[in-house]
């Protein structure tokens, strides 16, 4: 009898543990199922997420900090939040990196893996991995000083699961500037093998330039602000680092991100092409470049420490815009992430270009391919990918569902237009439905790939030489695809959900 009843427990409490373990699962489920929430980007669990920070691959893991707020939807009291992913492409996330400290709240920044313990945080057999970020504090914002934003650090020991703050932070203090912050951290090394920590910083309207030896000690190197760059507002989120043409020629690539002042009102990212000898960054090019015309790629980085066997400059944006990245209609998240970009530099004539190709391990989410022909056709999943092939200088495709919701991008006298404001929910921001415009600049378009997910499109034109990349929201999904200017047949690549 007692045999049979102890059988009878362990039995019932086997039912009720796998009762349980299916519950939370259909709840990560039902999380991940909300209107509007992306099905194969990056986004948090709940509440606010915007800049990517502290991007390091190490022992076959991405790791994607981000500014986070855990206790709302719209901006606060920033932490990095954490998810690491062993292919770029489905994520697991993780508790809460960096909370606030009495130092601060803890803005934006980078991350390293400081394989030489030149800090002395690790050992040269089990490295530490650095997160280098701003520190905010609001009081001394709200007494109007100019020295509240500081640089700090924390390690890491165990890969990233758990943060120890430096206790000799700050390490780098302000000298009176109000906006003196998102040090990107990358090991660069001169001719002779000597090498050297530099950060990149963003001070108001300028990049700023430190060097170290060991993450603690920073100097000032010099500065870069040229007269013909786009101030329409604040820089941000600079990001230095080298690509190689196909011909072997090498140039560095500063990005800097402004807010306001894109090519669509709001916020973007601009690029400059360049030299830098260790201390200073020039350009020849006197024209201003952005990385995206659309609205929706903001403070955009690239992952440290990529191994030499891969090879290429991996890179993901906050896909929103602050114009009202607060307001759009989602629900218990605000904000996702591009998807994942390999950069690549391109000569144009006498000029370059950085163009942003897809990652190849997106093809993995394909579950279904087929040819489309004729200029109508339907599509049969809310998660599509398109290649299209013009046939005409001027174009025009138009995505449409059962409401006559819709978009249209179209190519009409050497200028693409980017058409959302009968695109679905759109009226609780009204700088959302403005037309974009995105002009060519002598750019043949041969080939056009889109991405849509349920709440945006990433529009890829000659594999990214340009770049759209826009929010939507549908009240339904689009199932119908209209063309004009474009070749019979079209390939759909029907996607999975990485949740």
């Amino acid at each position: 009898m007692k045999s049979s009843s102890l059988i009878f427990i362990l039995l019932l409490s086997l039912s009720i543990a796998c009762q349980e373990k299916n519950t939370q699962q259909s709840a990560v489920e039902l999380v991940f199922d909300e209107p509007f929430r992306p099905q194969y980007h990056f986004s948090p669990p709940s509440q606010w997420m915007n800049d990517p920070n502290g991007m390091v691959y190490w022992d076959g893991e991405y790791h994607l900090f981000y500014q986070y707020y855990p206790d709302s939807t719209v901006w606060g009291p920033m932490h990095w939040g954490h998810a690491v992913s062993t292919d770029l492409v489905h994520w697991e996330h993780l508790p809460i990196a960096l909370y606030p400290d009495e130092h601060g709240w803890i803005f934006s920044g980078s991350a390293v893996m400081d394989r030489d313990n030149t800090s002395g945080l690790g050992t040269s057999e089990s490295p530490a991995m650095v997160a280098i970020y701003t520190y905010h504090d609001p009081i001394g914002e709200k007494e109007q000083r100019d020295n509240f934003q500081t640089q700090g650090i924390a390690y890491s020991n165990d890969n990233g699961r758990t943060w120890i703050k430096y206790e000799g932070n700050p390490v780098l203090k302000n000298p009176g500037i109000r906006d003196f912050r998102d040090p990107k951290v990358i090991w660069i090394e001169d001719e002779k093998g000597k090498g050297k920590w530099l950060m990149s910083l963003a001070v108001w309207d300028k990049i700023s330039f430190y060097s170290s030896p060991n993450l603690l000690d920073w100097e000032y190197e010099s500065d870069f602000n040229p007269q013909w760059a786009a101030y329409g507002g604040v820089w941000e989120c600079p990001d230095l680092f080298r690509l190689e043409t196909e011909d072997g020629t090498k140039k560095w690539i500063l990005f800097v991100s402004i807010n306001p002042g894109g090519p669509q009102g709001g916020s973007a990212t601009q690029y400059f092409v360049g030299d830098f000898d260790g201390k200073t960054f020039t350009t020849e090019s006197q024209e201003v470049k952005w990385l995206d015309y659309g609205a929706d790629n903001y403070a955009g980085v690239t992952w440290s420490n990529i191994p030499e066997s891969d090879g290429r400059s991996l890179f993901i944006g906050w896909m929103s815009n602050w114009q009202y990245a607060q307001e759009v209609p989602t629900h218990p998240w605000r904000s996702a992430m591009t998807i994942p970009r390999n950069l690549e530099l391109i000569k144009k004539g006498a000029d370059y270009i950085v163009a942003s190709r897809p990652i190849r391990e997106l093809e993995k989410l394909r579950t279904k391919s087929k040819i489309a022909t004729g200029p109508e056709f339907t599509l049969d999943n809310e998660l599509i990918e398109l290649e299209l092939i013009p046939d005409q200088q001027d174009f025009s495709i138009t995505l449409l569902n059962e409401q006559n919701e819709k978009v249209v991008l179209e190519l009409k006298d050497g200028e693409l237009l980017f058409d959302r404001s009968q695109s679905g929910l759109i009226g609780f921001n009204d700088d959302f439905k403005n037309p974009h415009m995105v002009p060519l600049n002598g750019i043949s378009v041969n080939t056009v790939r889109i991405f849509l997910d349920r709440s945006s499109m990433e529009i890829f034109f000659n594999e990214g030489e340009i770049t759209l990349t826009e929010l939507i929201f549908p009240t339904s999904p689009f199932s119908n695809v209209k063309l004009e200017g474009f070749k019979q047949e079209s390939t759909i690549h029907n996607l999975k959900s990485i949740w």
